[in-house]
């Protein structure tokens, strides 16, 4: 790494930076010879312009393809295969999940406290792209929209159950009998897995993209996180399979988010309007939909994904400060700290990868859901570093970490507590025997206005799935076109459509067990990148200079 002048720096990354700025005041650009997109495949076939990757996008489409048509055609065989293969993960490998996920979140809580935090993302003198308020909006609409729309309700309502009961499947063995401590066992489980775990490995990519790309200048794509480990190397296969393994976790992740999101809205459907709920409502809303995140598409990041986000916030505010206002409201408010305090109390024994006796919940529940964020981590990530240009590591990371997850702690307690409130305190017992796709629903039919928070609430779950198709399509393509951002339309077309075939693929061949299977399965080598990934984040702004 060689320091350079502030002009020569910024002549350097515009020749070939391909829509990423120059660093603004002092950085440490990497020297390097590779220029973004010089291995690419450039050329205009039947009117459509192409501008790909060779290796890695034929790869990684033949491979998919491959996927696709192997799971559609042997659909018999397949549901066995994916329910046997995610039984041996979760059996086998939920330490290793639950190990690296630690190590995440001690990375960045480091980070935050030592004097690696004063680094500036996009050089000294580098100013916020975004307001504050713009900022956190982004950063949570990044993440989790349709996981917090499924499982907002159906999982602190199942721990509370399983604790209860003393099932096998209850969090650190349960609390048979005592309804109070359930709660707080309920709570302080489902709060693990949306709280501080899952943003320290969103932190963790988006740190490593946001410094490597606007301090370092180097292409937007997994694969110039390894320079440090790899040098020039990363522009062969080493940083190939990097890249391609960032294309499948990200395929997979957002398959299962699909899946999830499309099995949610089916049953919404048919709870309102008395639509089938099967597997061929299923495949149509996922066609239906990713015909309008296509759409989406065509229109741009402005005009569509921006314009779709901010509706979506609007609509989940509403249907949130609607629960608050209707359901439990004391119980809510005073649950927001209490279940707070159950989270950091229980948190160490949450965490621990080894000796547990609660195996059922460490791997069927806390491994799956590391494996999906891990899988999720590029898309977020990058999304992520786009938008946090300008702010101070330690900033960056508070806000990463702490926001996002306040919000979801909040939601949880909101949509979970009155699950649990109808159940305890009112003897309804419809929301505990619903299947988890439709938990939601039945849930909001004991309050007011069932009919229009219900069809809010399918609304949600489209758009979500719509933005989620539309992000992870531009996402996937820069990493397949050698790390550029302003590749042609057609490709991201290309990738859209393939995420919703995956779904359907998935959902034929296995259902929800199938997409957890394979969620599970790319997750677990892109784990290991990410381990790796930790090192060249620390080397990377050791050499920065600090505010």
């Amino acid at each position: 790494m060689t320091n350079h002048s502030q002009d020569e720096k910024a002549q350097e990354n515009n020749e070939g930076a391909e829509g990423i700025p120059a660093p603004d005041g002092a950085a440490n650009l990497i020297d390097t010879d590779y220029v973004i997109g010089q291995d690419n495949i450039t050329t205009r076939k039947m009117g459509v312009n192409l501008d790909l990757h060779g290796k890695v996008f034929t790869i990684s489409s033949l491979l998919i393809v491959f996927f696709v048509i192997i799971t559609l055609a042997l659909q018999n065989y397949v549901e066995p295969m994916f329910s046997g293969l995610r039984s041996w993960l979760t059996d086998n490998l939920s330490w290793f999940f639950l190990s690296a996920a630690n190590v995440f979140v001690v990375l960045t809580i480091a980070l935050i406290f030592s004097p690696l935090g004063r680094v500036r993302i996009g050089g000294a003198r580098a100013t916020p792209d975004f307001s504050y308020a713009g900022w956190f909006a982004m950063l949570f609409a990044a993440g989790m929209g349709i996981g917090l729309m499924f499982y907002g309700v159906s999982e602190p309502l199942t721990h509370f159950n399983t604790s209860l009961s003393g099932d096998s499947w209850a969090p650190l063995g349960g609390a048979a009998g005592d309804a109070d401590a359930a709660m707080a066992l309920s709570m302080a489980a489902t709060i693990f897995h949306w709280g501080l775990h899952p943003w320290a490995i969103y932190a963790t990519v988006a740190l490593a993209l946001a410094v490597f790309s606007f301090n370092k200048g180097l292409p937007l794509t997994m694969r110039s996180v390894f320079y440090p480990i790899l040098g020039e190397r990363v522009w062969g296969w080493w940083g190939h399979v990097i890249d391609i393994l960032a294309v499948f976790a990200t395929l997979f992740g957002l398959a299962t988010s699909l899946g999830i999101g499309a099995s949610q809205a089916a049953a919404g459907l048919s709870y309102l309007f008395d639509i089938p709920n099967n597997n061929i409502t299923m495949v149509f809303l996922i066609i239906g939909i990713t015909a309008v995140a296509l759409l989406s598409v065509v229109a741009g990041v402005d005009k569509g994904v921006q314009r779709l986000s901010q509706i979506n916030m609007v609509l989940a505010f509403l249907l949130l400060m609607f629960v608050i206002i209707v359901g439990p409201t004391l119980m809510i408010i005073t649950g927001f700290f209490e279940n707070l305090k159950a989270y950091v109390v229980n948190l160490p024994a949450l965490s621990n990868p080894f000796g547990r006796e609660d195996t059922n919940f460490s791997g069927g529940w806390t491994a799956f859901y590391w494996a999906w964020w891990i899988s999720w981590s590029p898309f977020v990530g990058m999304f992520i570093a786009r938008v946090s240009r300008g702010r101070s590591v330690r900033e960056f990371l508070i806000a990463v970490l702490l926001v996002p997850s306040a919000v979801s702690v909040l939601w949880m307690t909101s949509f979970g507590s009155t699950a649990i409130d109808q159940l305890v305190n009112g003897g309804f017992e419809g929301v505990k025997d619903a299947a988890l796709e439709l938990q939601l629903f039945v849930m909001l039919g004991q309050l007011p206005l069932t009919a229009i928070t219900s069809f809010i609430g399918i609304i949600l779950v489209m758009v979500f799935f719509i933005t989620s198709s539309d992000s992870g399509s531009l996402v996937i393509d820069s990493i397949t076109s050698g790390g550029k951002v302003d590749a042609p339309k057609p490709q991201r077309i290309f990738w859209a459509v393939i995420e919703g075939v995956i779904a359907i693929a998935l959902l034929l061949g296995g259902g929800l067990i199938a997409l957890q299977a394979a969620v599970i399965s790319t997750g677990l080598p892109f784990t290991l990148v990410l381990l790796a990934a930790c090192y060249a984040i620390v080397r990377g702004l050791m050499s920065e200079p600090r505010g």
